[in-house]
Parts: structure tokens; sequence; C-alpha cells
């Protein structure tokens, strides 16, 4: 099997884990940034911008590295927002796409004047009564039900909780033209993790011809289209990345025969990956701590699914390598495990790697996103900390270990003196 590759070697992680104790999650700058201008590259031939989802890896430090080369913030919470404002990215290079979506959080939205993306018909009134009239601009969140087929991750999008109906898109643009609305933009999110790049021409086909009904039909101009997020990463060593030069000429083309040759003005056009752009050049390093054999080999590591969740939460691949013993054969087979009292705390099932003894490093790759922000606190365990690989090649933390004080300072012991 081919191998995945990794920025450093053995003896620089020992060097590392002296400061920084495993498990960790580093990032690789450089490789990031290169990432997105591939992405920035293929949509050229538009008014582009990319929104990073923020969810994938809720960091300032990459969401400052990010900004610094034109990306904005795709945001869908109080604490995100909040972020984002930290880091200096305010206005319109904040989208706001959210659902269930409390007063407070549409308030800041528009304190920060981000793009407020609605999820539901019924949130129109309820910001107008909780916050104010309308924002100068709206963008709506389109379901297309069973128009269109999502993927293992997302599901069905008629099953999925998210957005407009059709029917609905026209009621809301309606309301929101009869309420001196000007501006307008469109928005969908219907896969994840999606490796067939013929899966996003579909969808911003869908979405510029919805552009050219709704404009016709209500007298409305739309400025964007938001084709979502959702382009996958290879994680197995097999797979191929999406072809972004490709996606995008082929959405290029899409765009000149619909948007274009239909009289329409200039659509600005936007994603908001979160995954295709970090999801790679991010890692969890871990060390064996115990071999255990009984109805199976065991191959227990120091992290556990608090690092590092989506192989519990979806039986997701991601390849791991022994620093090392990369060239070695694989001739054993492991589950890999942590340490959790949870018997699907594992990042791997039946694995073929080298002979793993332990103390030996483990790299599990491609958990650059949905990585070390999905982690949590069962069972007590305390989440890692986050490096960051500079391009001279200097490792800065960009987060630190949570420690058992901070584990245990939303609890009143003084309190319970008294209990």
């Amino acid at each position: 099997m081919p191998n995945k590759k990794f920025p450093l070697t053995r003896e620089q992680v020992e060097d590392l884990s002296r400061r920084w104790p495993t498990p960790f999650h580093i990032y690789d700058e450089a490789a990031i940034i290169a990432n997105v201008k591939k992405l920035q590259a293929a949509f050229a031939w538009t008014e582009f911008k990319e929104f990073f989802a923020v969810k994938a890896t809720p960091n300032p430090f990459i969401m400052k590295m990010l900004h610094r080369v034109g990306v904005g913030a795709d945001c869908s919470s109080l604490p995100e927002l909040l972020l984002a404002e930290k880091v200096g990215i305010t206005g319109e290079e904040i989208m706001f796409t959210s659902n269930d979506t409390p007063a407070e959080e549409f308030r800041k939205a528009k304190e920060l004047g981000a793009i407020i993306n609605f999820d539901d018909l019924s949130h129109l009134p309820f910001y107008e009564k909780e916050v104010g009239p309308l924002p100068e601009l709206v963008c709506f969140r389109y379901n297309p039900g069973p128009a269109k087929a999502g993927n293992l991750i997302i599901g069905k999008p008629e099953e999925a909780k998210y957005g407009f109906t059709r029917d609905q898109l026209f009621t809301g643009y309606r309301y929101c033209r009869d309420k001196g609305v000007k501006r307008f933009g469109l928005h969908t999110m219907v896969a994840s993790n999606e490796l067939d790049s013929g899966y996003f021409v579909e969808t911003a086909e869908i979405l510029f011809r919805l552009v050219i009904e709704l404009s016709r039909e209500l007298g409305i101009t739309f400025e964007f289209v938001n084709l979502g997020g959702g382009i996958g990463i290879p994680y197995r060593p097999e797979e191929e990345p999406v072809d972004l030069e490709k996606t995008g000429a082929a959405i290029r083309e899409k765009y000149d025969e619909i948007i274009v040759s239909g009289g329409q003005p200039p659509l600005k056009l936007y994603l908001e990956c979160g995954r295709m752009v970090t999801g790679p050049y991010g890692w969890l390093v871990t060390r064996a701590r115990h071999l255990k054999k009984t109805y199976k080999n065991y191959l227990g590591v120091d992290a556990t699914m608090a690092n590092l969740m989506r192989p519990a939460l979806y039986g997701a691949y991601h390849h791991i390598t022994v620093l090392g013993k990369e060239n070695e054969p694989t001739t054993e087979t492991y589950d890999v495990t942590g340490s959790l009292c949870e018997n699907n705390d594992k990042f791997a099932i039946d694995r073929k790697l080298p002979p793993v003894e332990p103390g030996d490093l483990l790299v599990i790759h491609d958990a650059g996103a949905h990585g070390h922000a999905m982690g949590f606190n069962y069972n007590g365990k305390l989440r890692s900390a986050e490096l960051l690989l500079r391009p001279d090649g200097e490792i800065i933390e960009i987060r630190r270990a949570e420690t058992i004080a901070d584990h245990f300072a939303t609890l009143d012991f003084e309190k319970l003196e008294e209990f």
C-alpha cells in the first residue's frame, strides 16, 4: 500500500514530545496556504471568495493565516463569530450559516455586518421581532430534497434538518423584496467529503438555474451563489483528490451556459470549504502504550477518540504511519485503540501495520479538520495541544493542552464543602 507523507522525522517528533507530550495535533502552514491558493486559482475566472468553515479547525492562528490570503470565515455559532472578530474578520467576510438560531447569535451577526444565511422561512419574522429590520443583504439556504442526492455523511437532503424547500425560496425572497431588501444571495450544502467533482458541477447548475427562475419571477437581482463546502479529501492512500482546476473549469462552462447566456448580471461565487483546506495537512501524533493479545491484537495508544472521533462516529478510515518504520513490511494486524471505557474507541480495526513496540510513535493522517474540533471530555480525558509548523521550519504552540485545573474549573468545590 502506498504511504502518506508526514513532514517530520521520528527524531524530530521525539524532540517535540519532550516539550509537548503526546498526543498532539500538528498542522503544516505552508502546505495549507498552497492548498487554498490552488482553490482560489481554480475559480479566478470569476469574483470568488472562500469562507473557511470554522467548525473544521476553530483555531485563531489557522484562521488568521488564511485571512492573510483573502479567506473569510463561515461561522455557525456565537463563539465562532467571536473567534472571527478576534482574528479581524468582520463584515461581509463572514458568512453566518446556522440553524435553530437563538436571537443573540443573529444580533452578533448583525453587529459584525456578517452575511446572514437564513435556514428557515420562520426565521424571517423571528429576526424582525427579536433583532430588528431584515438585513440589507439576505441569503437563504436551499434544501433540494429528492431533486438532489446526498451522500453517506449528510444523508438524503429530504431527511436533513437544513434549509428551505424550493417553494419556500419563492415565498421567502418575495417577503424580503416586499420588505425593501435589495441585495440577495443563494446557498446550498448537500454533501460532505465528496470526491466526485461532477457532484459540485451539478450543484452549481441547480443554483444557477434557480437564480434565473427566482430573478425572473420576483424581479430581484442576485449578487452571489454559495455552493457550500463538501469537497472531500483522499483519506485512503489509493484515493485521488478532487481535481480543483477541472472542477472550476466545468462550473465555468455551466456559468457561461446559464448565467451569461441568460443575460443575468455577473454573479460572485462563494465556497465554504473546511475539510479540503486543512484536513490533509494536519496530523494526530500519538505513542504506543500497550500491546494486548486476546482474541485479537490490540495496539493501545495514548490518544483516544476524544482527540479524533471520526473513526468511532462514522467508521471513517484514517491512514496510520509508524514513524521510523515507514518502509517495513506490514506483517501484523491490529485494532488501534484508546483508553476510553467505550469499545468503539478505536482508530482502526484489523489494520495491517509493521510490528509495533510500546514507545513507538504513530501518526494518524488527515486529522487537520474535524479532529481536535470534535474533542470532548468523557472519562475526564483532556484535550491535547495544537502545534503549527511554520514555513521556516519553526514549530509553535497554537493551543496548549488542557490541564486538570481546566477540567475542574466549572466545578465549585467550596460549595461542595457546605453540601
